[in-house]
């Protein structure tokens, strides 16, 4: 089944295609279909793409679209896009935009009147979220936390009250240090740590900071995490009030 043609003939679409995290058979169909059907795919790492469309013999035109050179490789795009051309935009693993470069390009699409088509699938917030085992009716995504330790510290601090799931993404290298800045600015609180997801060694790791700072010692764990913590609840206000 072909792609649906676009409303506005003359310009292209810009489909923002989701793709695997780990496991590649977690392409979606429909991703598969528009992948084939696109004139190019503009991608965080064409190394890494080449990978996913060799899995599925695939052979497309790649566009690089990286962080820091976002808005300029963004206007190579756009022009492709207003000569009627379909592009499709993958990062290396997930969902483009989501913590990934996506937004410049999106953003810059909406205002040359161009349609964006969402392809959604595997995102690591949704994969962490719906097995960790904490509330998923209030949840607030914070990306990446701040390289520099005091401005964890600060920004956890300032979230102290707040009553929504915390979902941070971070290289696994700062968990024992994120976990400790937890411990100091919200306390005994349930932190899940979800990393290699979909992958053979997928884990769960469930528990207080200081309990999962115990189950990491002598780790030495690589790639990225998706880290998620407890919301102020009613029982953890009253411990702090007891504390003080």
């Amino acid at each position: 089944m072909p792609i649906q043609e676009s409303s506005a003939s003359t310009l292209g679409r810009l489909f923002i295609v989701a793709t695997p995290i780990g496991n590649l058979d977690d392409l979606t169909f429909r991703a598969l279909k528009t992948l084939q059907d696109v004139d190019a795919i503009a991608c965080e790492d064409t190394r890494q793409t080449r990978k996913l469309l060799h899995r599925y013999n695939l052979r497309k035109r790649l566009l690089s679209y990286f962080q820091p050179r976002e808005k300029p490789q963004a206007e190579v795009i756009l022009e492709l896009l207003k000569q009627g051309r379909d592009v499709a935009l993958v990062s290396d693993a997930g969902t483009p935009g989501i913590s990934d470069p996506g937004f410049p390009l999106i953003q810059r699409a909406l205002e040359e009147g161009i349609e964006v088509v969402p392809i959604p699938g595997a995102s690591a917030l949704t994969a962490a979220l719906c097995a960790a085992g904490l509330p998923t009716h209030r949840v607030l995504f914070l990306g990446f936390p701040p390289p520099k330790q005091q401005a964890t510290r600060t920004l956890l601090l300032s979230l102290r009250e707040e009553a929504a799931t915390l979902v941070f993404y971070l290289p696994a290298r700062r968990l024992s240090r994120f976990l400790e800045a937890i411990q100091e600015q919200l306390g005994c609180r349930r932190v899940v740590v979800a990393r290699e997801l979909t992958k053979l060694h997928e884990e769960f790791l469930r528990g207080t900071p200081e309990e999962l700072l115990e189950q990491l010692q002598g780790r030495t764990i690589k790639g990225e995490a998706t880290l998620l913590i407890e919301g102020l609840s009613r029982k953890i206000r009253s411990k702090y009030k007891q504390d003080i």
